[in-house]
């Protein structure tokens, strides 16, 4: 503590509270692995993959204060480009995470549940995608890593656009 000219404590400038994060659990909410191609018989079909990725969040405060779960799902579509892009598989999954966060203001805890927290998620979904693909009879699939900052921006443009398509007068 510092000392003002007449000897008293000087008051000392606030700091901002320090950001805590925890992830308490995480786990797999739900999950479907379709393997379309096994289904259909086919054999010795040539494969050339076109693999789509569809990614979107969803978070929301739990009855525990401070308490926060963030599910992150993944759908993976993959077609053959060398058949009429038949369907191969089919893998759908959330995933959760239940986080215990303090020192986050208000005005910055829904891009930091949308945006930190997935990233803290992600190498688990990666590793549980590649895993299931290759037990599904797939090379191993490894997702690119996503940019869940570009994610959260994308989604408040829609989200934006949306509200400004439902406020303009229709015309009659």
């Amino acid at each position: 503590m510092t000392e003002t000219e007449n000897g008293a404590a000087a008051p000392q400038p606030a700091q901002a509270p320090q950001v805590k994060m925890q992830v308490l659990a995480q786990f797999i909410r739900d999950m479907s692995f379709e393997n379309v191609l096994a289904q259909k018989g086919l054999q010795n079909a040539e494969v050339s993959p076109d693999i789509q990725v569809q990614v979107s969040l969803d978070a929301r405060k739990r009855t525990v204060e401070n308490q926060y779960e963030v599910i992150t799902k993944f759908k993976v579509h993959s077609r053959n480009k060398a058949n009429e892009n038949e369907t191969l598989f089919h893998l759908e999954l959330e995933y959760a995470g239940i986080f215990h966060i303090s020192g986050v203001p208000d005005e910055q805890m829904h891009p930091f549940l949308l945006i930190e927290c997935p990233r803290m998620l992600f190498p688990f979904v990666r590793r549980i995608v590649s895993d299931v693909t290759r037990d599904g009879g797939f090379p191993s699939l490894n997702l690119d890593t996503v940019d869940f900052l570009a994610l959260y921006r994308q989604e408040l443009a829609r989200r934006a656009e949306q509200q400004k398509a439902q406020a303009a007068p229709v015309p009659n």
